[in-house]
């Protein structure tokens, strides 16, 4: 296999077609309708990208299950979950993926985390909340937090040094692949920097007061990626959300395996990540958050990088969906998540 370039790593985890490529774009559209929410003002917001093998299994899922829905087969639209309310439609979706959960519907949801993801409105407010294995079946915002560790080296190229961890080979998904030294999904009514500050502990042994003095947040990444087999089911829509933060340790603070999501972690010069990367050994989107951070330290630039601005516009891309999409933009809605119990309703 020829070397992975850094757009070749971009294109494997952006994976979902650009409006200015029609022809693709429209192929791909006749896979999947829009998942569209009744708005306060009459408008259809758009929230989600529901493949058309999940239109069809929603269809023949019993009323008195799903609820009801509106399908437009002309616009390409499905509504569902339509409550009144916040907790009426969380409710909605959280029997339609126990009971597909129970009929062994769809191979993602044999993950099943129990774990409430949010799904959000225009105006920032929380719409209904979503069994995480599930997200994927409608196309929603999926958010997450990703932690890079490096250290200060004179010695090596740049002056730094990464922290690589390898994920655990009993992983569900990407098994054995080369990640970043934390990461998590960001579960509804949690804060990205508490989220972090806990991965971090629990999969790198990393202090909880070590990593709140030290941790510093920096500009996340946004793309939408096309699942793949390795992901647990092929076909689904991912448009994430990844809030970022770099990590500076002292070189005799040294993450650790603990809670079993990692193997081992590594201390590499950026000339082994570089061919860690360019032989696709990296998880898709850890690889997309260690080219930002290359660029952000000034490792990967225009000078050197003829994709480069192409590049800066796949990890930053304007997603079609509302929702936090920035630092800057987020705070906790006022609606704290919960764990869905387990078990119809």
């Amino acid at each position: 296999m020829s070397p992975l370039r850094p757009l070749n790593l971009i294109n494997q985890i952006d994976s979902f077609p650009y409006e200015l490529d029609v022809e693709t774009v429209t192929r791909v559209r006749r896979c999947f309708y829009t998942f569209v929410f009744d708005g306060e003002t009459g408008r259809q917001v758009p929230v989600g990208f529901v493949p058309s093998k999940v239109l069809d299994i929603l269809i023949k899922t019993p009323a008195s299950i799903r609820g009801e829905i509106r399908v437009d087969p002309v616009e390409r639209t499905v509504s569902v979950f339509m409550g009144s309310n916040e907790e009426a439609r969380s409710a909605l979706a959280a029997r339609l993926a126990q009971y597909w959960r129970s009929q062994d519907a769809f191979p993602i949801l044999r993950g099943w985390r129990d774990e409430l993801w949010p799904v959000y409105g225009t105006k920032g407010e929380l719409l209904f909340n979503l069994e995480r294995s599930a997200t994927g079946l409608f196309g929603v915002v999926r958010y997450g937090v990703h932690l890079n560790g490096f250290v200060r080296c004179d010695n090596s190229s740049f002056g730094i040094k990464l922290w690589v961890a390898r994920r655990s080979p009993t992983k569900s998904t990407f098994p054995g692949m080369l990640d970043n030294i934390a990461a998590g999904g960001l579960m509804s009514g949690e804060d990205p920097f508490e989220c972090i500050v806990r991965e971090a502990e629990e999969e790198a042994d990393l202090a909880e007061s070590f990593t709140r003095e030290r941790i510093k947040a920096v500009e996340g990444v946004t793309y939408i990626y096309v699942t793949q087999e390795e992901a647990g089911e092929a076909g689904l829509i991912y448009p994430e959300v990844q809030w970022v933060y770099d990590l500076e340790l002292p070189e005799h603070v040294l993450p650790r395996p603990k809670d079993g999501e990692v193997a081992e972690f590594n201390l590499c010069t950026v000339e082994e990540v570089q061919q860690q990367l360019s032989k696709g050994q990296f998880k898709p989107n850890c690889a997309l958050v260690v080219v930002d951070f290359f660029i952000r330290h000034g490792i990967i630039t225009r000078d050197i990088e003829p994709s480069f601005d192409e590049i800066m516009r796949r990890i930053h891309r304007k997603l079609p969906f509302p929702g936090p999409h920035k630092h800057e933009s987020f705070s906790v809605p006022r609606q704290a998540g919960k764990r869905l119990q387990s078990g119809l309703a």
